[in-house]
């Protein structure tokens, strides 16, 4: 699109910290921003208030979409003058005690200025802006920084970045619908990373006024939804400081252009296909060589950006998902265009993928589905931006959303009405090829799931996200205020008259203060805990549940209690305690709350709020390397039962699982009855002085054996007692054979958290 010569913008400025400009109400050079009005009321008012900033009088309702007046609003007397002083915003007011520096533009110098007010120095503004041009990214990577941009606790969070008219200030023609001239505004951020180490006191479900974070813009990587963290090593070394993922969406609207027919500098917005359609700038950062089946990479040091990985057979619905697997160094992506998981090596090359609708399904008795080929074609006259229908996903029945790697196999989301299914991960890191029906999500909603989340207690937290929209005014993404979030924990023990190894009925949070505290955005995360003022707790690894939502902090009924708390039409992150599931916490008062953008004006908007992901470094205890690593001696017999002559011992363990539950520590024992015995159960005692180990009464055919173990140090070997015995041979009473054995198991050298 074409630039404005009196507003010149970058790309970003991924390689530093930016103020929230948005809240502040003026962009990089000063000038305000402000809010469209609704499409049948097009009068847009400007008004100076008191303090002599702008303020804008709209005919109607507010409209999400934001745009950038051209020129700076200052007084009369700024100009050439070398007398000023110096405004502040409420965000660097919220500051205090650090250093910051408030812009304000004139007509040809700029001031930089202190917390007191004073100016420090003054600099042609044409100059600034050709140093500012300079040193800003220029479409590739991000100018590297001295410090590093993420550390444990960092909360990364997805969404829409706003939207602009180009050459505002030069006006429309009459009849000229507003709508049809607005754009994705590339110079502002899709991707946020936060620092909410200090949350500024208990909780009490007020909005939290973080430090700037750093920013993304959408010029360099276009709109994105999924994101994940790897492990820090480089070139082979640990770091200690991850590299950010994030993935390509049509989440947050497809949007479409042709080129300009009417010689005002901007392209024609389309609805439908048309001849010589192309995304809009901002949509999938094409200008660096992204597309719809990009995963973006960046650097958690410099905060330098590089396209990581390409699917480049995704012709426009994006990735669901992004998952990292520590043990093997290697990634999982799911594809809404095909509905197959990718599995991607630390380089970024794409190696294999599973595909659910075919190897999935029919482990559950389900017919196989394949992709059906759809495909979106933007410049066919089939395409509706306002239709997801004809974007080409893939079949409900394969569409596969999240996904999480934990415990050596990949948990992921399948369909609107959600299913949640996994497989396994083998020793060499390819899918095992041993799809498992997890269960069938209950919820009020049959809604798609698009996180995933598991903490080291043994629950797993599921965020829904409302069908898919694409308003033309950019006003709706998503059907929210009905979205989900939810946890499940696996039945211990198992109840074999249930079909899952999960509990039926899961818990779930009040999310966000409107009616039904249903808001979900669809992000899940965990994060470390937080004391008593609201300071985090490195040393609780998972006791705060996060997630994204819209309208967070919006309820009539309760505007009096909340408006201590600060704005209401907050569209971000909740930050809750995991253990304060419905009923408590209803309304969520127990909560924090974090605004993606610091714009607060925009009650309407739904949708706009995508993935969070925390970088949550948790060392020493179960859940930092999902899979918790231990393992078995080769298991020995006693001497009052050895094997009859030279036949084979009657039990083989072929694997032994660990896993963290909300009563300690599972292992789930594969075993192999290659010698016939025909056991079907276990009972299980501890030859070990001071652990206790015990063994569900029942067991489901297929699954593995079940056992708890506590009391025992992380990492002690535990000599475990096994009677296998036949369920139909106890069951006639009096002495029954049983084939017996010692498992030495070395326990996780991570504990489990209480």
């Amino acid at each position: 699109m074409t630039r404005n010569p009196e507003a010149p913008r970058s790309p970003g400025t991924t390689g530093a910290r930016r103020d929230h400009r948005l809240r502040d109400g003026v962009d990089a050079l000063g000038f305000p921003l402000i809010p469209l009005t609704l499409r049948k009321s097009r009068r847009i008012v400007t008004m100076r208030k008191a303090d002599n900033s702008i303020r804008d009088e709209r005919a109607g309702t507010p409209r999400l979409a934001l745009i950038r007046a051209a020129r700076p609003d200052v007084s009369p007397l700024d100009f050439g003058g070398s007398s000023m002083s110096c405004d502040h915003s409420a965000f660097a007011h919220a500051r205090a005690g650090r250093l910051r520096r408030a812009i304000k533009a004139t007509s040809g110098f700029l001031s930089l200025c202190f917390p007191d007010g004073k100016p420090v120095h003054t600099f042609p503004g044409i100059a600034l802006a050709l140093a500012l041009s300079a040193s800003l990214w220029l479409g590739g990577p991000a100018a590297a920084q001295e410090t590093q941009i993420i550390y444990p606790g960092s909360m990364a969070v997805t969404g829409f970045p706003g939207t602009v008219i180009p050459n505002f200030d030069e006006g429309l023609p009459p009849g000229v619908d507003p709508v049809d001239e607005t754009f994705i505004d590339t110079t502002r951020a899709s991707l946020r990373v936060f620092d909410v180490s200090h949350l500024g006191g208990p909780a009490s479900g007020q909005l939290v006024n973080t430090p700037p974070p750093f920013e993304v813009t959408a010029g360099q990587i276009g709109e994105v939804f999924g994101l994940t963290y790897d492990d820090g090593v480089r070139d082979g070394v640990p770091s200690g400081i991850p590299n950010l993922y994030a993935a390509a969406t049509s989440l947050h609207g497809i949007e479409i252009v042709t080129p300009d027919a009417d010689d005002d500098g901007r392209p024609e917005r389309e609805r439908r296909g048309a001849a010589g359609a192309a995304f809009m700038d901002g949509q999938f950062g094409t200008e660096n060589g992204g597309g719809p089946g990009t995963i973006w990479k960046i650097d958690g040091i410099t905060g330098a950006v590089s396209k990581f990985a390409d699917i480049d057979t995704n012709s426009g619905p994006g990735i669901g998902n992004l998952s990292f697997d520590p043990i093997h160094r290697q990634f999982f992506a799911s594809d809404l265009d095909t509905g197959l998981i990718h599995r991607i090596d630390a380089n970024g090359t794409l190696i294999d993928t599973f595909d659910h609708g075919v190897a999935g399904r029919p482990a559950h008795g389900l017919t196989p589905v394949a992709d059906d080929g759809a495909v979106m074609d933007i410049q066919g006259a089939a395409f509706d931006s306002e239709d997801p229908d004809t974007w080409g996903y893939t079949q409900d029945e394969r569409r596969v959303w999240a996904v999480a790697y934990h415990g050596d196999r990949v948990y992921y989301s399948v369909g609107e009405k959600a299913e949640v299914w996994s497989v396994g991960i083998a020793r060499d890191g390819h899918f095992a090829g041993d799809p498992r029906w997890e269960l069938t999500v209950k919820a009020d909603k049959d809604y798609a799931v698009t996180g995933i989340a598991f903490d080291n207690k043994g629950f797993m937290y599921l965020a829904q996200r409302g069908p898919v929209e694409n308003r033309y005014d950019y006003s709706r993404f998503a059907d929210s205020g009905k979205g989900e979030v939810i946890r499940y924990w696996r039945e211990n023990p198992d109840d074999p008259a249930t079909e899952s190894i999960w509990v039926e009925v899961p818990q779930e949070y009040a999310i966000g203060f409107p009616q039904g505290n249903r808001q979900s955005a669809g992000g899940v995360d965990l994060q470390y805990g937080y004391d008593a003022e609201g300071n985090l707790d490195t040393s609780v690894c998972t006791d705060t549940l996060v997630n994204t939502g819209d309208k967070l902090r919006d309820n009539p009924t309760l505007a009096e209690q909340l408006a201590a708390g600060g704005p209401f039409a907050v569209h971000g992150v909740q930050l809750t305690p995991s253990a304060l599931v419905k009923p408590a916490n209803v309304p969520p008062f127990g909560s924090w709350f974090v605004d993606f953008d610091g714009y607060f004006e925009d009650p309407e908007v739904e949708g706009h709020v995508g993935d969070v992901r925390v970088w949550r470094p948790c060392e020493g205890r179960a859940g930092y390397y999902e899979e918790i690593p231990g393992g078995y001696l080769p298991p020995f017999y006693p001497p009052d039962f050895p094997p009859p002559g030279n036949l084979p011992p009657c039990l083989d363990v072929e694997d032994v699982q660990y896993f963290c539950t909300p009563s300690g520590l599972e292992a789930d024992l594969y075993l192999h009855d290659h010698a016939g015995f025909g056991g079907d159960s276990i009972k299980a005692l501890s030859k070990t002085p001071g652990v206790g180990v015990t063994s569900p009464m029942s067991h489901v055919p297929g699954a593995p054996y079940t056992i708890g173990i506590t009391g025992h140090y992380p990492g002690d070997t535990v000599d475990v007692g096994l009677c296998f015995y036949r369920k139909s041979d106890q069951d006639k009473g009096g002495y029954y054979p049983c084939c017996k054995m010692t498992l030495p198991l070395r326990t996780p050298a991570v504990s489990c958290e209480p």
